[in-house]
C-alpha cells in the first residue's frame, strides 16, 4: 500500500509563491540586515499555484428571494496570475507558510503589482 503524498490546494482568490532567493544581498552581493529587507515595500517570486478566484454568483440567480438555494455549482472570476509568472506584490500583504521544509507565501490577488510572464531575466526587474 502506497502512502499518497500532500500537497497543498490554493483556496479564493489567493496566489501561492515560492519567494526569490537571496532577496537578503544587495545587488553588488553585500547582506542586508533584517530591518532593511522588511522595509522594503515590494518582494518578489514565481509563481507556484492558484485559487480558482473570487466566487460570484449568476445575474439569473438574483431575484426577489435572495435566500433561495441557486444552482449548486460555483462559479469564480479566475484570478490574473498563473503557475510559473513572475510576480511582484506588497509584501506586506503576504502571509508565510512552510510545508514540507519548503518556504512559501500565500498572496492575495490585490496585493500583486506586476506579473511578468514568458521569459525573463532576473536584472531587468
Amino acid at each position: 500500500m502506497t502512502k499518497d503524498r500532500r500537497h497543498l490546494i490554493v483556496v479564493g482568490d489567493r496566489v501561492l509563491i515560492a519567494p526569490e532567493e537571496g532577496e537578503e544581498r544587495s545587488r553588488v552581493g553585500l547582506y542586508l540586515p533584517a530591518s532593511a529587507v522588511d522595509a522594503q515595500a515590494v518582494q518578489s517570486g514565481t509563481v507556484v499555484a492558484t485559487g480558482p478566484g473570487t466566487p460570484i454568483s449568476a445575474p439569473t440567480e438574483l431575484g426577489d428571494e435572495p435566500w433561495k438555494i441557486g444552482t449548486g455549482e460555483a462559479r469564480y472570476m479566475p484570478v490574473q496570475a498563473r503557475a510559473g509568472d513572475y510576480a511582484i506584490f506588497f509584501r506586506r500583504a503576504a502571509v508565510e507558510i512552510t510545508f514540507e521544509g519548503t518556504k512559501y507565501l500565500v498572496v492575495p490577488q490585490a496585493a500583486i503589482l506586476v506579473i511578468v510572464r514568458g521569459q525573463f531575466n532576473e536584472d531587468d526587474v
